[in-house]
Order: C-alpha cells, then structure tokens, then sequence
C-alpha cells in the first residue's frame, strides 16, 4: 500500500486517543477474555480503561485453569505500530467504521485490525462459501454470482480459501470483496492466495481479530467464520460436505438472523451432500444470483437487527468458543452441531411430493406450469421439486423444465 493510500484509509483510528484504543486492544489481546467476556466487563465498569484497572485485583481472586492474564502494553503498542505502518488500522465496537452488520451479532469481536479501503465495510454484504476442493461447476457458479451481486450492488464477503471462496474473491475484486482470516494480516493462510489479499485491498479489505503475527491454529477457522456470516446480509453456500467448514458458516448465519441461501447439487457428489441437507431443513434455494437479491433488496436499506442475547455479568463468563472449538491441530472441517431450531421449517408434505411426481413424465413441463396446476405456493413446489431431485427422479431440462426419469 502506497503512503497516499494508507494516509487516506488511516483516518478511522487517527481520531481516537492511542491510550483509548490501546484499551481495548490490550484488554481483548489478554488470555481468557473473548468477546462474551469482554462485553460482560465493559457492562461491569463502564470502560475498557476501567476494566483494566479492576483486572489485576480480580484476577488475584482467580483460580483454574481459564485465569484471565493481562497482555502486555508494549506488545500491543508494537502490534499498532506495525499495523499502520503497513498502512492498516484497528477498529473497536465503539469506531463509527466499525461494519455495522457485524456490530448487530452477539458477541462482535471487540477489536478488528484492516487493510484496504475502510468504505467497503460500510456497503451491504452477502457471503460465498464453499468446499476447498470445489468442482468445475461450483466454481463457476461462485464466479458468475459473485460478479452479479456485485453489480447488484453487494459486496462480496468470504474467508480466502482455496476453492470457492477463492473464486468469489476473485470475481469480485472490480466491485468490492471483503477477506476474513483465521490468522493476523502478516499470515495470510493460505500463502498461494498472499497476492489475491493484496490485489482485493484497492477496493476492498482484508481484516482480522487476530494479533498481526498469530498464525491460525485449526479452531481458529470457526471463529473467522462467525464474522464472514456476521458481516453479511444473506450467506451463500455453494458446495459443502457434510463435515464442511462451510456449514458451520451457515450455522452462525442462521443463528446470527441473517438469511441462508444452498445451491442444490448432485446426491451422487459428496461436496453437495452439505448444502443438499441445509435446503432439507428449510435453507433459501439458490439457483442464480436473482434469487439471492430478491431476498436481501429489502434489508439494504434496514440492515439487520442487533441480536438480543444476554451476556453473562460475572468476571469469568463463559467465551464465545468453548463450545464449537476443534482440539489442537484439527483442520477446518469440524462435525458440524445441530441447526438451531429456528432453522428448522416444516418440511414439505410427502403427499405433495407424490402428488408432484404424479403429474410429471417423459415431457418437459415448467415450474410454473406446475404452480398453476397445483395451486399451491412456488416455494412449496420448489421444495417438492428438490425433494424429487435428491431422490434422482426427475431431470431438469432447458427454460426451468423438469421430466420425469424412466
């Protein structure tokens, strides 16, 4: 980033005392205090500030093996340095360019550290994930609709993967694409996408939790993944397994009351057994951009609603991740949790389903030709449809036609 440049996107924490931001990166860089912890103190003692100089005589009271310990105040005043001298700056809850989307989640992360252009995080957001080891067919589709949500208007949002995150990065770098990394801004993961994360910071941004340095550790993946949903409106899932990194995303963004879209795939490929189980349990049907943008139109004006959870009051709340994080070591691709069950719409009845099929045979016969026939609902005949589909008993034709296989 050129001195011009990181000049112009430095004004965000150029406004804060350095003693106030030093606060908070020193309190959220501290052992033991994650988010849910960090807003319980805030709510305590009314500061950052204040909380730091309550710390050391609660913590003489600590016993266990979570006891929170002070990170050093030289070590973050170095991290700050360091980061504006690559020309980023951090952002805490409290700074107005702080993306709104994300502040609305439970538990945000209390300090972000960015590079690239601050105006991208203030534009509407939709999500692309999916398998690493995406097929030809899911990376074109991740490709096509990164470009038209981007000229929709929506900025592109994923974690810089290889596979279909990659490719939704990469559409989208003329529009506006926002990376998340499980590691700090010096350890870009993985190292073959290093030149990607620098072309996206011209007119997006690469942003981290994590300290500039920390090198991500597998349950590191699942905590990127709850800002990649929580700074969208919608979350796209492209291809998953069923054991994906990609359904935890969608996990967090059904939790988090944003919007969960699945590309139906083949029952025979096992990178679409993930994203064929969340449209069984009531995720949106993505089969173009439009479908995403008819849906998520309405909330770039409103945004979403702060979420309302309770945080704990006392000093050693419970964190955010000690419920979802992998053992030492572990990869990205976790078991993945039961779906919330808000997530859990009521499945289409199977007398429909055989009623659909009924009507079918060897002749193609559109969507909407079958809407009318059965006067029920276009989503409830979409689900029937896909209900048929994962069981191999239809065949999809040209112009949104369907027939029945012998």
């Amino acid at each position: 980033m050129t001195e011009a440049r990181a000049e112009r996107h430095r004004l965000s924490d150029a406004h804060l005392p350095d003693a106030h931001l030093l606060d908070w990166l020193q309190l959220t860089r501290s052992d033991n205090i994650g988010p849910r912890t960090f807003q319980s103190l805030l709510q305590r003692f009314g500061s950052a500030t204040a909380a730091l100089n309550a710390l050391p005589r609660l913590i003489a009271k600590q016993s266990g093996a979570r006891a929170i310990r002070l990170a050093v105040r030289e070590d973050c005043e170095r991290e700050l340095d360091m980061l504006r001298r690559k020309g980023g700056q951090f952002l805490t809850l409290d700074d107005s360019a702080y993306p709104q989307a994300l502040r609305a989640i439970d538990a945000p992360p209390p300090v972000i550290a960015v590079l690239g252009n601050l105006d991208v995080l203030a534009r509407p957001m939709v999500a692309i994930v999916g398998s690493r080891n995406a097929s030809v067919y899911g990376a074109k589709f991740a490709t096509a609709t990164a470009q038209e949500l981007g000229e929709a208007g929506f900025v592109i949002a994923s974690g810089l993967a290889r596979g279909i995150d990659e490719s939704a990065h990469r559409a989208s770098l003329a529009t506006g694409t926002v990376a998340v990394l499980a590691g700090g801004l010096d350890k870009i993961y993985p190292a073959e996408n290093v030149p990607l994360a620098e072309a996206m910071c011209e007119r997006g941004a690469v942003i981290s939790e994590m300290p500039l340095a920390w090198v991500p550790r597998g349950r590191d993946f699942p905590r990127r993944n709850r800002i990649v949903s929580g700074l969208a409106l919608g979350t796209v899932v492209v291809e998953a397994a069923r054991r994906s990194g990609s359904l935890i995303t969608a996990r967090y963004a059904n939790e988090q009351g944003r919007e969960v879209f699945a590309v139906p795939g083949s029952p025979f490929d096992p990178r679409a057994e993930g994203t064929n189980d969340l449209l069984r349990q009531g995720a949106t049907l993505c089969t173009r951009s439009a479908d995403v943008i008819e849906a998520l139109e309405p909330l770039m004006v409103t945004g979403p609603q702060r979420q309302g959870a309770q945080a704990a009051s006392d000093e050693d709340a419970p964190d955010l991740f000690e419920a979802i994080a992998p053992r030492d070591g572990a990869d990205e691709t976790v078991s993945q949790q039961p779906l919330a069950p808000a997530f859990a719409r009521s499945v289409v009845p199977q007398d429909f389903v055989e009623r659909l099929r009924a009507l079918l045979g060897p002749s193609p016969v559109s969507i909407d030709d079958l809407v009318r026939v059965t006067g029920r609902p276009v989503a409830e005949v979409q689900a029937a449809i896909l209900e048929l589909d994962l069981q191999g008993a239809i065949g999809r034709q040209g112009g949104n036609r369907i027939t029945l296989m012998p």
